[in-house]
C-alpha cells in the first residue's frame, strides 16, 4: 500500500462507510442513465435542490428512450427553475445520440462519453466511476477544495498549471477498487465536512496529513479568484393579456440567455410599454399595472426586473411576424418557462 493510499484513499473510504451518503435517489437503483442525469443536474447545483427535480424527471422519463422521444418543451418544462438551461438541451441531444448511435446503452469509454453534448472531463469521469466502477478520477469544485487544502496547492484552481497539477493528484489518489464509493466519498467530504466555510476539520478523516489543517491555513485554500464588480442591467417584463384572458409569450433562440425557453416580452427600463407594444405588435392597451419588482442573479450580471401587466385590445397584425403565441393559463405549466417568467406568472 503506497503513502497516498494510507494517508488519503483508505481513511476516506473508511469514513464513507460510516458517514457517506448512500441513499440518494440516483443510487437506488443505480444505473448509467440515472447516474448521468443526476450528474448533469448536479453541475453547479446542490444536492438538496436537485433531488425533487430528479425524482420528477425520472417519473416522466424513466429511461433514455422516453427522454429522447420527448419534445424539447417538455424537457425544459421539467427543468424550469433549475437554471443553466443549456444542460437540459444537451441532455436531450445526448439522449437522442445514445438511442440512435448506441442502441440505448450508455457508452462506458471515457473518450466517447466526453464527446457527448454537455459532458466535460470531470462529469464523464464521475459517470464512469459511479455507473461502471471504473478508476476515473473527478475534479469538481468539492474535489478541488479537498485537494488544494490537503496538498497545500497555491493558485486559483482554474489556472492551467494549477488545474494540471490537481488532475495529476486526483488520479494519484484514485484507488483501483471501490471506485464508485471513492468518487461519492470525496464529493461527500467536500460537501459535508471540507466545506468552503464552517469546515469541520476535527471530523475529517484526512486531518492527520492535511497541509491546510496542520498549518491552520484552511481559509487560504483554494486561492480565491479576484472578483470584478457585477454589472447591473434593468428590464421591464410585460405580461400582455388579451380579451380571452390569455398570456403572450415569446420563445427565445436556442442559444444565449434563457435559450429555448418561453419568456415575457421585455424592454429596457425607462421606455414606454404602451409605445413598445404599439410599435412591436400593433396592440393597444389599458394603463400599465405594476405587478412586482425583484432582482435575478446570473453568473455574470445582476438583472433588476420590473414586471408590468397590460390588458390589450384587438389582436395586432404584427403578432404573426414574431416568435410568440397566446397561451391560456392552463397551458403554462406544460411550457419551459424562464424562472423570472414563472415567478411573475405565478402572481396571476
Amino acid at each position: 500500500m503506497n503513502n497516498l493510499s494510507e494517508q488519503f484513499s483508505k481513511p476516506l473510504l473508511d469514513w464513507f462507510a460510516i458517514h457517506g451518503r448512500k441513499n440518494l435517489p440516483w443510487q437506488l437503483p443505480r444505473s448509467p442513465y440515472r447516474v448521468w442525469v443526476s450528474e448533469i443536474m448536479l453541475q453547479q447545483t446542490q444536492v438538496q435542490t436537485v433531488i425533487p427535480y430528479f425524482e420528477r424527471f425520472m417519473q416522466r422519463f424513466p429511461n433514455v428512450q422516453d427522454l429522447a422521444a420527448a419534445s424539447e418543451d417538455e424537457v425544459l418544462s421539467l427543468w424550469s427553475g433549475l437554471g443553466y438551461y443549456s444542460r437540459a438541451r444537451n441532455l436531450h441531444k445526448t439522449a437522442k445520440i445514445i438511442t440512435t448511435d448506441y442502441q440505448g446503452n450508455f457508452p462506458n469509454d471515457l473518450s466517447l462519453v466526453h464527446e457527448l453534448p454537455g459532458i466535460g472531463a470531470s462529469t464523464a469521469a464521475a459517470i464512469l466511476s459511479q455507473a461502471f466502477n471504473q478508476p476515473t478520477a473527478i475534479l469538481d469544485g468539492n474535489v478541488k477544495r479537498v485537494l488544494t487544502r490537503f496538498f497545500g496547492i497555491p493558485g486559483h484552481p482554474e489556472q492551467a498549471q494549477v488545474k494540471k497539477k490537481l488532475w495529476e493528484l486526483a488520479y494519484a489518489c484514485m484507488p483501483q477498487e471501490q471506485c464508485a464509493d471513492y468518487t461519492q466519498a470525496i464529493m461527500d467530504l467536500g460537501a459535508t465536512c471540507c466545506t468552503t466555510k464552517n469546515f469541520d476539520c476535527y471530523r475529517c478523516p484526512l486531518n492527520n496529513h492535511c497541509h491546510a489543517f496542520l498549518q491552520k491555513e484552511q481559509h487560504q485554500y483554494p486561492t480565491k479568484k479576484v472578483r470584478k464588480p457585477v454589472p447591473v442591467q434593468q428590464q421591464q417584463l410585460l405580461v400582455l393579456c388579451n380579451n380571452k384572458n390569455q398570456i403572450y409569450l415569446e420563445k427565445r433562440p436556442p442559444t444565449g440567455l434563457w435559450g429555448g425557453l418561453w419568456c415575457l416580452p421585455s424592454l429596457d427600463e425607462g421606455n414606454c410599454p404602451l409605445d413598445f407594444i404599439r410599435q412591436e405588435y400593433d396592440l393597444n392597451g389599458d394603463k400599465p399595472q405594476q405587478l412586482i419588482e425583484f432582482k435575478h442573479r446570473f453568473s455574470h450580471f445582476l438583472l433588476e426586473i420590473n414586471a408590468i401587466r397590460i390588458k390589450t385590445h384587438a389582436l395586432g397584425t404584427k403578432l404573426g411576424e414574431n416568435k410568440g403565441q397566446w397561451f391560456s393559463k392552463e397551458k403554462l405549466s406544460s411550457l419551459g418557462l424562464a424562472k423570472p417568467t414563472s415567478k411573475i406568472l405565478s402572481l396571476l
